[in-house]
């Protein structure tokens, strides 16, 4: 039997404890907060999106930084192991829109009693109020940790799964990266993923609360178009977010933001502008003595309406059989393109997941071991993986926690 020490009472490391403590190894999990699974707590709204119900090849395909180096970890770790592990623990899960998964009850405190139960069941010792300092290292190999108050902890083997800089108040501040780094492992930039984003424009204020759907979103640097896509979005005080925003932040690269991007919302992507310019022909035939503010109705959310008239710059009691062909044309390129400008991305505080981290080519992807230092594997989002949402990413914390554990 060895001494295995987990750094990090996350779901990556909680799972790295269990699978070693299956393993026959004495376990002692540390975490620094009064509890473990805190940013499981507040995952999915609440509601922790547990995993994806979808087959491996597309989860894979929604892993966004390094989807091969998940290869041996999702497939030791499946999707459908992560389901019968809760279920097994007495927690029902059902599938959403989407395939996401997340316990019937809709609280993710249910989850982590689950991996509380688990541990105990298998004789984990957790370590609550638990400082790492620093590892301890010696001829190549990790020997163990040494704690903040000077005290040193020996062990076989140590996983780190400290996570990452996302939500702070979580406990992620980004340790692993430090002894990472101290040790000769390379960090690739850590920066801000599924994140709003911020705008310049004034009237998106105006905005805050309003939901779109079955809108796309296009993000552009010139003519260089590097992000389209369709579904749902939300304006707020301070820019844009919602699921297309979210997927977008994963999607585009740190340098994409080092100054403004054009982007545009194409708010009728189902009809051509053809079509729309006839179904404006119409409206206005039909409500050719109102002013255009009531002949535009329909055509939008009513806390849209006003901000379309203003940005058209068309004059909003203008009679609707005065509007000229030219300012028709121009409304129907507005409602097929609303221009506006992306400022950068909000802060780690906001953001659900960290893009960036150790670089996954120091660590041995069947095992999550480290390449540079012997007995010391990393886990979880400390590593640069990262995925769009729909439960992808706490299956990357599942799968790479097991497979450390497992391995030792």
């Amino acid at each position: 039997m060895s001494k295995v020490i987990v750094v990090g009472g996350g779901a990556a490391g909680c799972m790295a404890a269990y699978a070693a403590a299956k393993n026959g190894h004495e376990v002692h999990l540390l975490e620094k907060n009064e509890k473990i699974g805190k940013k499981i707590y507040i995952t999915g709204k609440g509601r922790c999106n547990v995993t994806n119900a979808s087959d491996i090849e597309t989860i894979l395909q929604n892993v966004v930084s390094n989807p091969k180096f998940l290869y041996s970890a999702i497939y030791t770790f499946t999707n459908d192991d992560v389901i019968n592990f809760f279920e097994d623990q007495n927690v029902p899960l059902k599938i959403e829109r989407g395939n996401r998964v997340f316990p019937v009850s809709d609280h993710s405190s249910d989850i982590i009693k689950a991996l509380e139960r688990a541990l105990k069941e298998n004789h984990v010792s957790i370590h609550l109020y638990t400082q790492v300092q620093s590892l301890l290292i010696k001829d190549g190999k990790c020997t163990g940790v040494a704690l903040s108050d000077d005290t040193q902890m020996h062990a076989d083997h140590v996983i780190v799964a400290t996570g990452g800089l996302s939500y702070p108040s979580t406990g992620s501040t980004g340790d692993g990266y430090r002894w990472a780094e101290d040790t000769g492992h390379t960090i690739i930039e850590p920066v801000p993923s599924l994140v709003p984003f911020e705008t310049k424009e004034s009237w998106i204020p105006q905005l805050q609360g309003l939901s779109l759907k079955n809108v796309s979103l296009k993000l552009k640097r010139g003519n260089k178009v590097l992000y389209d896509d369709f579904g749902e979005m939300l304006f707020t005080h301070f820019g844009i977010s919602g699921p297309l925003v979210l997927s977008a932040s994963a999607k585009l690269k740190a340098s994409d933001f080092h100054s403004p991007l054009n982007a545009e919302i194409d708010l009728k992507p189902a009809i051509s502008k053809d079509e729309l310019s006839d179904r404006l022909v119409r409206e206005f035939t039909e409500n050719q003595n109102k002013d255009f503010r009531n002949g535009i109705n329909g055509l939008f959310p009513s806390k849209l309406t006003p901000i379309m008239i203003h940005v058209s710059q068309i004059d909003e009691h203008k009679k609707c059989n005065e509007i000229t062909k030219e300012e028709r044309l121009a409304f129907v390129e507005l409602t097929k393109g609303l221009p506006f400008t992306v400022t950068g991305k909000r802060e780690f505080k906001e953001a659900i997941i960290t893009k960036g981290g150790i670089n996954v080519k120091n660590i041995d992807p069947s095992t999550m071991e480290s390449k540079i230092v012997k007995s010391l594997s990393f886990c979880g989002e400390v590593l640069d993986l990262d995925a769009y949402t729909g439960g992808y990413n706490l299956q990357i914390a599942w799968s790479t926690g097991y497979l450390a554990g497992l391995s030792i």
